[in-house]
């Protein structure tokens, strides 16, 4: 087998049990490796640990790098993607099952946030200096160390280029271990890094699964952990952390997010002068919340809060036949579809597991989520009317099933919304400014958007969400935040504080 871990520069072949990573679509073999051993790991927590400084000579590492020169060789990565943009998507797309549309949209956003890294640091971590009496007082920054970048499958190159971007620009050393469903991806990404320049062991790729994940997670001398994925494994690690109050952590761990859908004011819908183009916008503004990249985004819709009301009733019907109407397929159809395979069969019997429980609960299918005969992980979207029907788990369901509520009221559609225990995403279409304010200050959620899907979020702002959303450590813009330490001093020149003289001590 080809070597599928990189140590201190080296590619290296893993020791440990075989791992592969399979097409959605057609169950092709996309990557084949071995996993890292517990002594490969610490190999290469050693390695990311040697590259931060030299401890023995004091020699300058990659924290003593100039900021100018680590900017450089950022932008040189950002290089590389732009001259390799074609391959990384179509890889993107082959290990993922995502349509190349969508793969293409991800890497495009990994080379654009090379500059919003770079922005941010600028703007959130510029040195400070200002008088306090006669001291000087400063503000400068310290890189963590040694930071652990744990990625998802969804976005296998944005989602990890968002956290290891930032912690490189601040003078941090990264183990990644990308998800155990994307491996080839992650090696592309390091490999990318390397042509870029970096210095042996300032990046260093672990290959394999949970175990591989808690062996890293152990290492005495970690610094941060940075985790995207679900809540059973972010509480996993914070559990694993527990007391170890030096390793800053950053969990994103998605949500069950609402939808909220009111008409405007005058009853003749928020969007357009025409009800009928308006409820095709709202519609439109539904599905591209609720199913892009087959339902599975951290912000996807995953509850439609609808007024009991007849513009609700015809706004329904519309989005029962757009769902119906959706473009379902393969990547290399054509025309390319607008909803792929998820990542795995068992993902897609996860989801129709779900839906079968719900209706057990009583809920109403409206559109049937069912699987495509042309892939075991291909799944037609869900809807189903959940109205009074008491569900006692509040889980994030990862694909393209929407459930819809209907209540009687804009009060009670808040409460409904706050109906859970994640935070991440929240919209509201329709409705008035003074609305939508009060649906920003009253929805727990770390983005909220009005007259936008919840699946629209811009890099210049932060992203996070509360409750078991996150950890208040928000990423996007403000990733920047968890990547070093600020250090406060006063500085005196000349004589040492005269005042402690005049004292009796």
């Amino acid at each position: 087998m080809t070597p599928s871990l990189r140590i201190a520069g080296q590619k290296v072949a893993g020791q440990g049990p075989e791992l592969s990573s399979l097409n959605p679509a057609d169950q092709a073999v996309v990557w084949r490796g071995r996993q890292a051993t517990e002594l490969q790991v610490e190999q290469a927590m050693q390695a990311a640990t040697a590259a931060v400084a030299d401890g023995e000579t004091g020699a300058s590492g990659w924290a003593g790098t100039s900021s100018e020169d680590r900017t450089a060789i950022v932008r040189r990565y950002e290089t590389i993607l732009r001259e390799s943009q074609d391959e990384l998507a179509e890889l993107i797309s082959r290990e993922t099952g995502k349509p190349l549309w969508e793969c293409q949209g991800e890497v495009a956003t990994c080379i654009a946030k090379v500059e919003l890294s770079i922005q941010a640091a600028s703007e959130r971590r510029a040195p400070l200096q200002t008088m306090v009496g006669e001291a000087t007082a400063e503000v400068d920054y310290r890189p963590l160390g040694v930071v652990l970048v744990l990625g998802p499958y969804n976005f296998p190159a944005h989602l990890p280029g968002g956290q290891m971007i930032p912690a490189l620009l601040a003078g941090n050393t990264i183990v990644f271990k990308p998800s155990e469903l994307t491996p080839a991806v992650g090696e592309w990404l390091v490999d990318a890094w390397q042509q870029a320049g970096l210095p042996a062991g300032v990046v260093n790729l672990l290959q394999g699964g949970r175990e591989v994940a808690e062996w890293a997670i152990d290492y005495p001398q970690l610094d941060a952990v940075m985790f995207t994925g679900s809540l059973r494994a972010g509480r996993a690690i914070h559990r694993r952390l527990a007391g170890r109050t030096d390793v800053l952590l950053t969990l994103e761990m998605g949500g069950n997010n609402p939808l909220v859908v009111l008409p405007d004011p005058a009853g003749q819908g928020a969007l357009d002068d025409d009800p009928s183009a308006d409820l095709s916008q709202v519609a439109g503004m539904i599905v591209a919340s609720a199913y892009v990249t087959a339902g599975q985004r951290c912000t996807c819709a995953r509850r439609l809060i609808l007024l009991d009301d007849d513009w609700s009733d015809t706004l329904l019907e519309t989005l029962i036949d757009r769902v119906k109407r959706l473009r379902v397929g393969l990547p290399g159809d054509d025309p390319e579809p607008f909803i792929g395979p998820l990542i795995s069969p068992a993902a897609a019997e996860s989801m129709l597991a779900a839906q079968l429980a719900f209706a057990q609960h009583g809920g109403r299918v409206l559109v049937e989520l069912r699987r495509d005969a042309r892939s075991q992980a291909l799944l037609h979207p869900g809807l189903i009317d959940m109205t009074g029907v008491a569900v006692s788990q509040d889980e994030e369901h990862f694909g393209p099933l929407l459930q819809v509520y209907r209540v009687p009221d804009f009060e009670a559609a808040i409460r409904l919304a706050n109906d859970t225990r994640f935070g991440l995403a929240a919209a509201l279409i329709g409705g008035s400014a003074e609305q939508f304010e009060q649906f920003r200050h009253q929805v727990r959620a770390g983005v909220v958007n009005w007259n936008r899907q919840t699946t629209g979020a811009s890099g210049r702002l932060p992203f996070g969400g509360l409750g078991d959303s996150g950890n208040h450590r928000p990423v996007g813009y403000w990733a920047v935040d968890a990547c070093s330490d600020p250090v406060a001093s006063l500085l005196a020149e000349g004589k040492p504080n005269e005042s402690f003289d005049r004292m009796q001590l």
